[in-house]
């Protein structure tokens, strides 16, 4: 028994570095696969603001997979995202993938021939990247997915943001520190609803459901299974109100 989550989606998250035409790059490549290339399929993290503590953008990388795009290897993207949430499923470089002739990609403002190349074989390799994660086939010659029971439904062409996931989390105090828990409030809603009373058997179910989505270190084990009863003791009583 599993709670209804959103529909599985990708999560880009590219270099903020606006200072370097290799920046500029990944955010050029990464709006091309939002808009064109896997609209639907995929999101956008705001870097900043998941580095900052934005709860949704980080509910969504560990719920999510997620692409990591840098312009160098400083690998801020990938370090951020792994630093904060879980790490990267993939990550990109542009100055790896991408070779510059000797004039490099132009300007942060104006990107030379090379630039725009490497604007586009990024693009498409976030987009196999997309396809792997998701699962999905596509039919080359004609760039679409292959006709399947399970292929993604048409989306509007639109470049979406990760902060509206819809992945719930609820903030608990656990061994001393805050601790989002993924998905929760859905588990909460779930085993009340399946007349779930609080006793001993629940209490290990809801456990096990919780760790499908959370993880949970060994030596913390105990103290999740409290603040998750307690949890769940005031969630009920706040129901019958």
């Amino acid at each position: 028994m599993t709670p209804e989550l959103p529909k599985m989606k990708v999560g880009l998250v590219s270099c903020s570095g606006e200072e370097m035409a290799e920046g500029t790059v990944t955010r050029l490549a990464t709006l091309r696969v939002l808009e064109a290339l896997r609209p639907g399929q995929t999101v956008t993290i705001c870097l900043p603001l998941f580095l900052a503590g934005g709860e949704g953008d980080r509910a969504f990388a560990r719920f999510h997979p997620t692409i990591a795009i840098d312009g160098c290897e400083k690998r801020c993207a990938a370090k951020g995202t792994e630093r904060f949430s879980s790490k990267p499923a993939t990550s990109i470089v542009v100055s790896e993938l991408c070779a510059a002739a000797s004039g490099g990609f132009g300007t942060a403002r104006r990107l030379n021939d090379a630039g725009k190349e490497a604007v586009t074989a990024t693009a498409e390799e976030i987009a196999s990247h997309v396809d792997r994660l998701l699962g999905t086939r596509r039919d080359r010659s004609a760039g679409h997915a292959a006709a399947s029971s399970s292929a993604p439904e048409e989306a509007p062409v639109a470049a979406t943001c990760s902060c509206g996931s819809g992945v719930p989390v609820r903030p608990l105090e656990i061994a001393g520190r805050r601790v989002e828990v993924l998905a929760l409030p859905l588990i909460f809603d779930m085993f009340r609803q399946s007349g779930k009373a609080l006793d001993s058997g629940a209490i290990d179910e809801l456990m096990e459901t919780v760790r499908l989505y959370n993880e949970i270190p060994d030596d913390e084990q105990a103290s999740w299974k409290q603040a998750i009863e307690r949890e769940y003791a005031a969630y009920l009583a706040g129901e019958e109100r």
